[in-house]
């Protein structure tokens, strides 16, 4: 399943709302609670396929996204990133990550893609994430209608 083409169509469970550029998403798996995603719209593979006008807009949008996890993640959030990859699924998408202090030593100076046990069953998204997910999907709703007005 494409999940850009069924959050277009009304039936991805983990959109959170829709941003100018594309549709915010919360991440399959929540090992660092609060791991987000923002689902390029149109049909882009990288970044540079857009015109800079629409880079600019979506790298925006991503920030927002990332300020709306930042206010989510609590007292332990030391502090948020960005990836805009495309290795594994070839469309245009930027990650955000809380980073936290309560990490692990060994994984707290590296990528999350480094923690070996990030898709664990205990760590997919699931019915003991709905209260997170509301709380991203209203701070959401309340950053963009500041940030576009």
């Amino acid at each position: 399943m494409d999940p850009r083409e069924a959050a277009e169509r009304g039936e991805n469970p983990a959109v959170l709302g829709r941003m100018r550029t594309g549709w915010a998403v919360i991440g399959d798996t929540q090992h660092l609670p609060g791991y987000c995603l923002l689902l390029y719209a149109g049909p882009a593979d990288q970044l540079t396929d857009l015109p800079r006008a629409r880079r600019a807009e979506f790298l925006f949008d991503l920030s927002l996204l990332g300020e709306v996890v930042a206010a989510e993640a609590g007292p332990g959030l030391r502090r948020v990133n960005y990836e805009v990859l495309g290795n594994s699924w070839e469309h245009l998408h930027g990650h955000v990550h809380a980073r936290y202090h309560w990490e692990p030593d060994e994984y707290r100076g590296g990528p999350v893609w480094r923690y070996p046990d990030r898709d664990a069953p205990e760590h997919r998204l699931g019915p003991r994430h709905a209260a997170l997910q509301l709380a991203l999907s209203l701070r959401l709703a309340s950053v963009t209608a500041e940030a576009y007005s």
